[in-house]
């Protein structure tokens, strides 16, 4: 065997991977080093040269579970080890999953371009595509998926964020592992021809860097003002009913006189529905008529069929609720828990901790507010690639992301979620008001520039005047074809290579017989 084909001894290839699993962790928020995004893929790759189907899996289990391990430990902060070894270990199978096709893909795709070309440009092609493959299936099944950890997700920071305007989420985490790839690849040459490898990567990161940013149109604008109550009041809090409905309303005190077209209050903000609850619609009437503006506010729903919701509400004063977005996507097993009968005898007292389950809403996720469109994404709704195209695809000129990050304390989470959603404006070329109970809140222009914020953890208001924008990026023309596509290329590539090997052996075996 060639000596860069041979693989790493497995103790050292484990250690490789976890290595890389936590050095990618550390480029997401809080930490956010964003260039190990480009450096850590590539180590988890090398790890996988020359690797059977069994030492490659394990591999994947290391790093997977070392990567989500780390980047979702905030779930341990109320909910304790058991979900986040659950949820990391169950990301850690479908990353193990992929890195078995990626051990492949470096044992049979050279057969199909052995020259420089097919070392540097094509073969990397068919890993990042894998790669990516990977990252779109698990952001989607199983119960609608779980798309956090993507590479592209670390990037809201870095000058490479401008291109998911062009390519998308997918689009980017493909690039990424490509990039990382071709760098690989440079390094593993130490003879001369290390030189025009180098320079290849190098130029295409130049490329890459040196794409010009989508052009935005806007067309005018809008007075927002967005309060955060500082409020404990998660799904696992233990407070008396109003009281988040009592601390939003005193955060929102600043706002009266400033003359917003809009307040924006967190997702589960009126923790006692006003739909139901006179108090409560006497609290939001006060503030509504006090700013003169309406209010977009979270709260729990019921409907007629004893149905409950996570659900936000457009209020006017006088007239209740003109407008509701019922969460499309609530989270498995923290809004509801999907398939109980058989995941309870697993874990009864986990599951107990979800006693009521929400419901899977199905208005549209769109508010008409004076004359312009907002989109709405309540929490995790940020990081759904089908939500944030369908709010687009209804007209949306600026989106609107009431969240709740109480359950998660002062972990990473909620920078990470905000850099999320601001990697979401500028890959829609939309302004985002990210509206959290305690926090990250923060206001962003389409192209990622900071309007407003407010500090985690204090009681307070933020108001600014966002551009709206009609823009349709490519992004969101192409949606979700640019995932198939990057992972259609890797598996094609993966799947001729296989095909042209069992070609090679039935001739050599008919030359034997011959």
């Amino acid at each position: 065997m060639h000596p860069r084909r041979q693989p790493a001894n497995l103790p050292i290839a484990l250690l490789a991977a976890a290595i890389a699993g936590v050095s990618l962790a550390a480029a997401f928020p809080d930490i956010g080093w964003w260039p190990l995004a480009f450096l850590s893929p590539g180590l988890m790759m090398w790890a996988l040269i020359g690797r059977r189907l069994w030492s490659s899996l394990l591999v994947g289990v290391v790093g997977g579970f070392a990567f989500f391990g780390v980047h979702i430990f905030w779930l341990t902060v109320y909910l304790g080890p058991v979900p986040w070894a659950a949820l990391a270990g169950l990301e850690a199978i479908f990353f193990a999953v992929g890195c078995a096709l990626i051990a492949l893909a470096w044992r049979f795709v050279p057969r199909i371009w052995p020259g420089f070309f097919g070392r540097m440009f094509a073969l990397p092609a068919v890993l990042a595509g894998l790669w990516t493959l990977r990252e779109a299936i698990s952001s989607v099944w199983p119960y609608g998926g779980f798309s956090w950890g993507r590479l592209a997700f670390s990037q809201s920071d870095s000058p490479f964020a401008p291109l998911v305007a062009w390519v998308g989420v997918s689009g980017l985490s493909f690039l990424m592992a490509f990039l990382s790839a071709m760098i690989l690849q440079a390094i593993r040459e130490v003879s001369f021809r290390w030189l025009p490898r180098a320079i290849a990567a190098a130029a295409v990161a130049t490329v890459l860097l040196a794409f010009p940013a989508w052009p935005t149109q806007t067309h005018g604008s809008i007075r927002v003002a967005a309060a955060q109550g500082d409020s404990n009041s998660g799904l696992l809090a233990h407070i008396n009913p109003g009281d988040a409905l009592n601390e939003h309303l005193q955060a929102s005190i600043p706002i009266i006189g400033q003359n917003p077209d809009v307040v924006v209050w967190p997702e589960n903000a009126a923790d006692i529905d006003p739909q139901s609850n006179p108090y409560a619609a006497k609290a939001l009437n006060y503030i509504t008529a006090a700013t003169k503006a309406p209010l977009v506010t979270g709260t729990i729903t019921t409907d007629s069929k004893g149905r409950e919701f996570n659900s936000v509400l457009l209020w006017e004063n006088g007239k209740g609720t003109v407008d509701q977005y019922d969460k499309i996507h609530p989270v498995p097993f923290a809004e509801y828990v999907p398939d109980r009968a058989f995941w309870y005898p697993f874990a009864p007292a986990l599951i107990d901790m979800v006693p009521r389950g929400y419901s899977i809403g199905t208005r549209n996720n769109v508010f008409t507010i004076k004359n312009t469109v907002a989109g709405i994404a309540i929490c995790f709704d940020i990081v759904d690639d089908a939500l944030i195209s369908k709010m687009i695809d209804s007209g949306a000129q600026y989106i609107l992301a009431p969240t709740n990050n109480a359950d998660f304390g002062h972990s990473d989470e909620s920078q990470q979620q905000v850099a999320i959603a601001k990697l979401r404006g500028i890959e829609t070329s939309r302004s985002v008001v990210n509206d959290s109970t305690v926090g990250v809140s923060a206001m962003f222009a389409p192209d990622g520039t900071k309007l407003a914020g407010l500090k985690p953890f204090t009681r307070g208001a933020m108001i600014a005047t966002i551009p709206l924008s009609t823009t349709i990026t490519p992004a969101m023309v192409i949606s979700r074809q640019v995932e198939w596509l990057a992972g259609g290329f890797g598996l094609a590539g993966l799947a001729l290579g296989l095909l042209l090997r069992r070609r090679r052996g039935s001739s050599v075996s008919r030359s034997h017989r011959r």
